[in-house]
């Protein structure tokens, strides 16, 4: 059977450690098969990145805007330990924070539901997406160790060099400072994004800060998106059957307890950080939620929601067997070839990524899954598979559709 053809490339973007493996296991069994992939490569493992000065990031999210679609390896964001065991030239910053900044994007996850993997929250029926702003925050953070005592101030200089200056604190000895910012362009093209995804899925569509507490940043953001959504979306609302909600980030905590699911919870930065964890988890696995950033330029970045599985890393290393669960690294791929298909008119392309999905939640739903899965399923008889067999099983299932 001939391959698949690619008319435009997509960006790959390669990555670090457990996921770095599982990314080549993919390619090789479920991909270059099937498709005459094309890609251009950047390796944004830690290594490439120390080397580059982490030049080949900008170069990779640069060159995702030009082809519009990219594919990204988890990665890691090294911290002082990090530094050290890779021999880093600096502590060098989040890449993933890095494309999204170039990218202007909002990044959407939602969780891969399958038979046999009940949520842990007993009344989440359907998946709940997490809009997470992908600009600023603690990830564009400046901050200052401070020594001893002295005073703290947020100092701002416009254009004419007249300042402002608050008072941060007056220290009586040994502390630390930041300083995070965002811009009202960003929150524009995030509530803009979140309107306009929560038109096209037609869902209800909550957004949570803490403006009762930080009146001037987290009310910015509530401000701008209350503005836009009743001059541009209240009555598009109303026609598509669905709400905008605004509330205090905890209340949308324990509102989400309680719910259905179902629904799009937009989120700042940092929050939507944590709180995607904490839905990803609740229902089943870090490893089974898709996450694509959207530009509102129409650049979609496709991209593993978790961690680069270090534990399991040492573990390949140390010539131990592995049951790394590869779902959602498989769900970036299906996602970016999806997209490249719908951009190009290329119906075979979308139809293949359907079929992998289709395959890889069979092979879960047949009793064959990773490890991590095996522990939290209620089907009976489970096989647990390593790393590599669980991806060859998939194969296998999607050669019997």
């Amino acid at each position: 059977m001939s391959k698949i053809a690619m008319n435009t490339a997509l960006v790959e973007m390669d990555g670090d450690e457990m996921t770095r493996i599982l990314w080549a296991m993919i390619k090789d069994e479920l991909l270059t098969p099937y498709i005459e992939l094309n890609t251009e490569y950047y390796d944004l493992g830690l290594k490439k990145r120390n080397e580059t000065d982490d030049k080949i990031t900008v170069e990779a999210a640069e060159r995702t805007k030009e082809l519009g679609v990219a594919v990204k390896c988890a990665t890691i964001t090294p911290n002082a330990s990090r530094v050290k065991e890779y021999d880093l030239k600096e502590m060098w910053k989040s890449p993933n924070g890095t494309i999204r900044s170039i990218l202007d994007g909002t990044v959407f996850r939602t969780p891969i539901l399958v038979k046999g993997i009940e949520p842990c929250v007993r009344n989440w029926e359907k998946p709940i997406t997490l809009a997470r702003h992908a600009y600023g925050d603690v990830y564009k953070n400046v901050e200052i160790k401070v020594p001893g005592p002295g005073k703290g101030y947020l100092v701002f200089e416009d254009e004419n060099g007249n300042e402002t200056r608050e008072l941060i604190q007056e220290f009586k000895g040994p502390g630390i400072m930041q300083g995070v910012h965002n811009l009202d362009k960003s929150i524009e093209s995030f509530a803009h994004a979140c309107f306009t995804y929560a038109l096209d899925s037609k869902k209800d569509l909550w957004f949570a800060t803490k403006d009762t507490i930080s009146k001037k940043y987290d009310h910015n953001f509530k401000d701008i998106f209350n503005d836009i959504y009743e001059k541009d979306y209240s009555d598009r609302f109303k026609d598509a059957g669905i709400t905008y909600f605004y509330t205090l980030i905890d209340d949308a905590v324990a509102r989400i307890m309680k719910s259905k699911g179902g629904i799009i919870w937009a989120c700042k930065n940092y929050d939507g950080d944590v709180m995607s964890d904490m839905v990803s988890s609740a229902f089943g696995s870090l490893a089974m939620m898709t996450s694509v950033l959207v530009s509102p330029a129409g650049i979609y970045e496709y991209e593993a929601a978790h961690g680069t599985v270090q534990r399991h890393y040492y573990k390949h290393l140390e010539g131990e067997e592995t049951s790394t669960n590869s779902v959602a690294t498989i769900f970036a791929w299906t996602g970016a070839l999806r997209k490249r298909g719908e951009l190009d008119g290329n119906k075979e392309l979308c139809d293949f990524a359907d079929r992998l999905e289709k395959a890889t939640i069979g092979t879960i739903e047949s009793g064959r899954m990773t490890k991590d899965l095996a522990l939290i399923t209620s089907l009976k008889d489970v096989k647990v598979l390593n790393s590599g067999d669980f991806i060859k099983e998939i194969r296998t299932t999607l050669e019997n559709q």
